[in-house]
């Protein structure tokens, strides 16, 4: 009786965990791409997959594992697990995952589709479907997030604007954001095959039917090194991660480059203003300077000149023409004292290492059409 009682709580607790474990969504790919569709808990999936719990504990990271002749990939949202004969894809309820589930995948792995590893073994053509979808998803939000960059820059950098739209400002912190937030996909997308790559025998363990075929050996004796394959493949695209890493930067140095040019404008309209406001503040100094005649002859004092009928004129005349005469000599000492420096004396020696005139101007021009940005806006300020 005390066996009995102690061995009860034990399977009420069993049959609770069991009774609460994740249910998987699972969608299966043969190597003729045939697909079945079917929900497993997963303490079944992992028991059938010989492998462990901690295997299938998919967060939103990335990255590439072997497990007892499975690779488990774990590509954020997108989770596959690999076997020599079949693909399992899990929690596949997305809209545009399904998609490419439905329209291209089945496709590539029956060797339908224009993948390089057609002719190789099943997981080569399945590593090389999860990772062509990958780098296109990051393709495809770079080639979107480009054209709204670019127009939102030719709107602001304009000399002709006195002031910056605030909605475009908006609107480029938001595409800046997403463009950083795609900028740390493809690295730890490009980190991930990294390591791999860093490890010889990881590379062999992705190799699945090189352990279980025994036809695989005797390829590899003819002259077809499985291993080496799957490292193309990864170099591949690790490529194509890093040019994708390295336009993503040349945009963020021309949104750099944009926004000193948009301080450079605005400062040039702010230093216009600050003139214009100098210029006015001298006018009024000068007629207030000599507008002190004018009161000296408003005061209620008596004196012989009220009565010469020229005087008012003259006293006019005099207060005008003094005026104008301090308001020039104020201007020719501002311009005097604004005007940029000479530039400095360079010796002859320096002179005949500089480079020609028109070299300097064909640099300047392939500059100008690399960042995509007329430097003539710049000239002018």
């Amino acid at each position: 009786a005390g066996k009995l009682y102690q061995h009860a709580p034990t399977e009420t607790s069993q049959a609770t965990l069991a009774s609460v474990s994740p249910v998987f969504a699972v969608m299966k790919f043969d190597k003729e791409g045939n697909t079945t569709y079917f929900e497993k808990k997963k303490t079944e999936l992992y028991q059938e997959l010989g492998l462990q719990a901690r295997d299938l504990r998919f967060q939103h990271v990335m990255s590439i594992a072997t497990r007892n002749n499975r690779i488990i990939m774990r590509m954020e949202f997108l989770k596959a697990v690999i076997t020599p004969e079949f693909l399992l894809i899990l929690d596949y309820r997305n809209l545009s995952l399904e998609h490419w589930l439905l329209n291209e995948l089945a496709s590539q792995l029956a060797g339908e589709g224009q993948l390089v590893t057609y002719s190789l073994p099943f997981e080569f053509r399945a590593i090389e479907a999860i990772l062509h979808y990958w780098i296109s998803k990051l393709q495809g939000r770079l080639y979107t997030l480009q054209p709204q960059i670019l127009e939102t820059l030719e709107a602001l950098v304009d000399p002709k604007l006195l002031s910056v739209d605030r909605s475009k400002l908006r609107i480029l912190l938001q595409n800046g954001k997403s463009l950083s937030e795609l900028e740390t996909d493809v690295k730890v997308f490009k980190e991930t095959i990294l390591e791999i790559l860093d490890e010889e025998e990881v590379i062999e363990e992705l190799c699945l039917s090189k352990w279980t075929d025994p036809r695989v050996f005797e390829e590899s004796t003819s002259g077809i090194d499985h291993a080496e394959e799957m490292e193309l493949l990864l170099e591949n695209y690790y490529r194509q991660a890093e040019d994708l890493l390295n336009e993503a930067r040349e945009l963020r140095v021309l949104i750099d480059d944009s926004e000193n040019i948009i301080f450079i404008n605005l400062d040039s309209h702010r230093n216009v203003m600050m003139r214009l406001n100098l210029q006015l503040t001298m006018g009024t100094f000068s007629v207030s300077l000599f507008g002190l005649i004018g009161v000296a002859f408003g005061m209620n004092l008596e004196s012989s000149l009220e009565e010469d009928p020229r005087i008012f004129w003259l006293v006019t005349g005099i207060m005008f023409l003094g005026s104008g005469l301090i308001w020039r000599r104020l201007l020719s000492f501002l311009g005097r004292h604004l005007e940029p420096p000479l530039p400095p004396h360079v010796p002859a020696v320096l002179k005949k290492s500089q480079p020609p005139a028109g070299r300097m101007e064909i640099k300047t021009n392939l500059k100008g059409e690399t960042f995509g940005l007329s430097r003539s806006t710049l000239t002018n300020q």
